[in-house]
C-alpha cells in the first residue's frame, strides 16, 4: 500500500512511527530507486550494492531533509549520488569508451536479471556511452517519465540545461542505432 509523500513524511518526522515510516518508504521507492541506480551502474549485483547504500545514508540523514522539496525528488538525488560515487569509484569512471561498448550488451544479455531484448540490450549500450550527466537525464526523463521541473530539482540544474543535454543524448543515441543498424 503507497501512501502519499505528506503522509509518509509525517511518519518519518515522528519519533514514535519513525521506523514504521522508513519501512514504509523502502517499500514504496525501492523499486523505482533501483531501476534508476541499475540503468546507471548496469550491473544488478552493483545495483543491489548501491540500493543498500542508498538507504542507509537515506536512513542515516532523515533528520537532514529539510522538506523544502519532495521526499522522492530527495531519495532520487542520494540515488544518482551514490551511484555517480560508484561509477566513479570504478575503473572506466565517468564514460564507457567505444571499445567497451559492445562488451555491454554480451553482458546484459548473459545477465540472468536482465529481462530485455538485444534491442534493449544495444540500447543499454548506447546510453552507457553517454557522459554521466546526459545518461543521468536520459535515464529520470525516458524510462521515469519525470518532467524536466523534478529533474531539475534532483540534479540542481536549470530546465534549459536538462532539455539540452536530453536532446543531446537523443541525438547520440539515435546515432549509434544509424550506426549499428
Amino acid at each position: 500500500m503507497n501512501i502519499d509523500e505528506k503522509q509518509l513524511t509525517a511518519l518519518l518526522n515522528d519519533p514514535s512511527t519513525q521506523r514504521k515510516g522508513f519501512e514504509m518508504l523502502v517499500r514504496q521507492y525501492s523499486e523505482p530507486l533501483y531501476w534508476q541506480v541499475r540503468r546507471m551502474v548496469l550491473s544488478h549485483d552493483d545495483a543491489n550494492d548501491v540500493m543498500q547504500n542508498v538507504m542507509l545514508k537515506a536512513w542515516t540523514n532523515l533528520d537532514t531533509f529539510r522538506q523544502d522539496s519532495k521526499l522522492s525528488t530527495w531519495l532520487y538525488r542520494i540515488a544518482i549520488n551514490e551511484s555517480l560515487d560508484f561509477l566513479r569509484r570504478q575503473k572506466n569512471a565517468t564514460m564507457v569508451s567505444a571499445d567497451d561498448a559492445p562488451g555491454i550488451a554480451n553482458t546484459l544479455m548473459a545477465d540472468n536479471y536482465f529481462d530485455g531484448d538485444e534491442t534493449e540490450a544495444q540500447l543499454q549500450e548506447a546510453i552507457a556511452q553517454l557522459p554521466d550527466v546526459q545518461r543521468t537525464v536520459f535515464n529520470l526523463r525516458y524510462y521515469e517519465g519525470k518532467k524536466y521541473s523534478e529533474i531539475s530539482q534532483i540534479l540542481n540544474t536549470t530546465e534549459g540545461a536538462l532539455k539540452a543535454s536530453y536532446h543531446i543524448a537523443v541525438k547520440k543515441i539515435s546515432d549509434f542505432f544509424k550506426e549499428h543498424d
